[in-house]
C-alpha cells in the first residue's frame, strides 16, 4: 500500500484558480469595525476623495458573516480582545486581517512598563496578514495595504511599485 505512487490528476485547475483569487482579490469586504482614532483614517480612505471602490474595497459591511477582511485599526484593550476574537471566528474563509496603526501592530505609545490594560499587537490573538505603520496611518497608506493584501491574494501586482525619493 505504502509504495504505490500516486499519479498526477487529470484535470487541473490552474486558470481558474487564478481567476477565483483575482475576483476574490478585487472584491475585498472589510468589516465595520473601529477600535481608535485609526478608525477616523480608515472612514476617510471610504470617502470620495480616496475612494476606496477604485480597489473593490469600498464596500464595507455590518456583520462579520459578511465580510472577508477584519481592519483592526487602533488601541486594543484587553477587555476589547475576545470580542475582537469572536468577530474574527464568525467571518467565513477565506478571511484576512490588516492592523492598521502603531496601536494594532505593538501597542502604541500606550505600552509602558507596568501596563496591564493593553494588547500589545493584534499578531498576539489574530494571524495578521498586512501591517500598516503610522499614529495615525494616513489614508494612502491604507490604499497600499489593500493592495499588499491583494498582491498577496493573486500572487501579481495591479499596478508597479512606485519609489520614494
Amino acid at each position: 500500500m505504502g509504495t504505490e505512487s500516486i499519479q498526477s490528476p487529470i484535470v487541473q485547475f490552474v486558470a481558474l484558480d487564478k481567476l477565483i483569487a483575482m475576483g476574490r482579490a478585487n472584491s475585498l469586504w472589510p468589516l465595520t469595525f473601529g477600535l481608535a482614532c485609526c478608525a477616523i483614517e480608515m472612514m476617510a480612505t471610504g470617502c470620495a476623495r480616496f475612494d476606496l471602490d477604485r480597489f473593490g474595497a469600498g464596500v464595507f459591511r455590518p456583520a462579520p458573516k459578511q465580510s472577508d477582511v477584519m481592519i483592526v485599526a487602533g488601541t486594543i484593550s484587553k477587555k476589547m480582545a475576545p470580542a475582537i476574537q469572536t468577530l474574527y471566528e464568525q467571518m467565513p474563509h477565506p478571511k484576512w486581517v490588516i492592523a492598521l496603526g502603531n496601536c494594532a501592530i505593538s501597542g502604541g505609545p500606550f505600552v509602558f512598563e507596568g501596563q496591564y490594560g493593553i494588547v500589545e499587537g493584534a499578531d498576539k490573538f489574530l494571524p495578521v496578514d498586512v501591517f500598516i505603520p503610522g499614529c495615525p496611518p494616513r489614508p494612502e497608506a491604507l490604499i497600499e495595504g489593500i493592495l499588499e493584501l491583494e498582491e498577496k491574494i493573486t500572487g501579481s501586482r495591479r499596478w508597479p511599485r512606485v519609489e520614494a525619493g
